[in-house]
């Protein structure tokens, strides 16, 4: 199924030079400095995957809200009962996903880590259930063993400032030699509306030994959070905000704020000033501590409320909104942006900024990095865009390379795989145009593997 030089130019030559840019870099090992993958995968030995189901269709909400768009109910494919009856519904349905980058990814992950080489559907959906279910058995389909399998260099996850880290800690102690690290990420307490707010806070006492009664003591928890999770080996934080706009506030005023949020009689505009001002503070424990800075702004979460009500988030609801930047960030920016230990990454669902606004700003600061195409565009046309978008004001070596943002890590090869596709395909056009020679093109497809992230990301 998988043909050796799809997504390619059909240009004879453009594709020529491609393919030769592709095969020096293929087999590189895969940096993953950003997603959502479960530590607990890596903390036992012996952990096995579930289903087919619970492994491929359920977790990935890029599956469930193409076949909801399509009218199947969500009740048919997360409710109790049969697994094997979901699958049939996905399996059916599979026509949904052409031209998809969903589609792309299945199709790879599907042979390459499983072996299946038919296509899927209605009439083969249980040969290939039972199939997948069997090679999960095997120990050759362990986390563990693939995470070698598929030549992971290091793999950060994503946890919550609250968590213990236990599995971390796990992993370590194991003696294994897979290099997984965390990634901080306080939204659960900086977001004075996040769901059980008062209760996060209790957790971070907890967690970090600290009684939070103020927010001084609240800004020493964070703090020392931090340095529990760089003891694990972690690069970077992570903020997922509506906006990125960053604004100071006076300590009278963020003390008064986080008062009445612990009393639970915030203000109308608390939560939006107090997420404000916390991303300045953030900006400057980076410049403290070195832990380099994500945001990802620009989603509406949670927007079909009756989905949301009935089965949680995550479940292909979250929306981009239009996003700004260039004002947006200036306080912080004005204060840090100088400052030689201080990294930001940022990452839009908003493309009319990437030219407008964000490749100049990461081509003129040293602290600003781009990250990769995310979420609804890291796909094959969104990546296109990307590189036509923002490479020739920021510079190849003013962006993050890549990273998957992935919670399905038996997808993690096939959006790396994509990537490197896309990279060497445009790079072979550059080199046809004669924009720049074979030499350089071979130097740029290694960096925008592998050596762009590394830096990016402090590896």
């Amino acid at each position: 199924m998988l043909q050796p030089d799809r997504y390619f130019d059909p240009d004879p030559q453009a594709r020529a030079i491609a393919l030769d840019l592709y095969a020096g870099i293929k087999d590189l090992p895969l940096v993953c400095p950003h997603g959502h993958v479960d530590p607990a995968l890596f903390a036992d030995p012996d952990y096995r995957f579930g289903n087919p189901t619970d492994l491929i269709l359920r977790p990935d909400h890029y599956l469930l809200r193409m076949l909801y768009s399509q009218g199947i109910p969500y009740e048919r494919l997360l409710g109790a009962g049969d697994p094997r009856e979901p699958w049939r519904i996905f399996a059916s349905h599979f026509h949904l996903f052409l031209a998809t980058p969903s589609g792309m990814w299945l199709v790879h992950s599907l042979e390459t880590v499983f072996g299946v080489t038919e296509k899927l559907g209605a009439g083969t959906a249980d040969a290939i259930y039972d199939h997948i279910e069997a090679q999960l058995a095997l120990p050759t389909h362990s986390p563990r063993a693939l995470f070698e399998r598929f030549n992971v260099a290091v793999l950060s996850t994503t946890d919550a400032a609250t968590d213990t880290l236990a599995q971390h800690r796990a992993i370590h102690a194991s003696g294994w030699n897979g290099r997984i690290i965390p990634t901080f990420r306080p939204d659960g307490v900086v977001n004075l509306q996040a769901a059980n707010w008062r209760g996060n806070i209790e957790n971070l006492s907890k967690v970090s030994r600290i009684d939070v009664g103020d927010f001084a003591s609240f800004i020493r928890a964070l703090e020392q959070r931090r340095a529990d999770f760089k003891s694990l080996g972690a690069t970077a934080t992570d903020s997922g905000v509506f906006s990125p706009a960053a604004e100071p506030l006076s300590l009278q005023e963020t003390e008064s704020i986080f008062s009445r949020a612990l009393k639970g009689n915030i203000a109308a505009d608390d939560a939006s000033r107090f997420t404000r001002h916390m991303l300045f503070e953030l900006a400057r424990m980076s410049a403290d501590d070195g832990l380099v800075m994500q945001l990802h702004p620009g989603s509406l979460r949670g927007y079909n409320s009756e989905i949301i009500s009935k089965f949680g988030p995550d479940r292909g609801f979250d929306i981009p909104v239009a996003t700004e930047f260039t004002r947006s960030l200036h306080p912080l920016l004005e204060r840090f942006g100088n400052h030689p230990n201080f990294s930001l990454i940022l990452f839009t669902l908003d493309e009319t900024t990437y030219s407008r606004e964000l490749a100049p700003l990461a081509g003129a600061y040293p602290s600003v990095k781009l990250g990769p195409p995310w979420w609804f565009y890291d796909s094959w046309n969104g990546i296109r865009r990307f590189f036509d978008q923002v490479m020739e004001t920021a510079g190849v070596f003013n962006t993050a390379g890549f990273n998957d943002d992935t919670r399905a890590f038996t997808s993690i090869p096939a959006r790396h795989d994509l990537w490197r596709r896309a990279s060497t395909n445009w790079l072979a056009g550059l080199v046809a145009r004669h924009m720049i020679d074979q030499s350089d093109a071979e130097m740029l497809a290694r960096e925008m593997a592998v050596g762009l992230a590394q830096r990016a990301y402090r590896l």
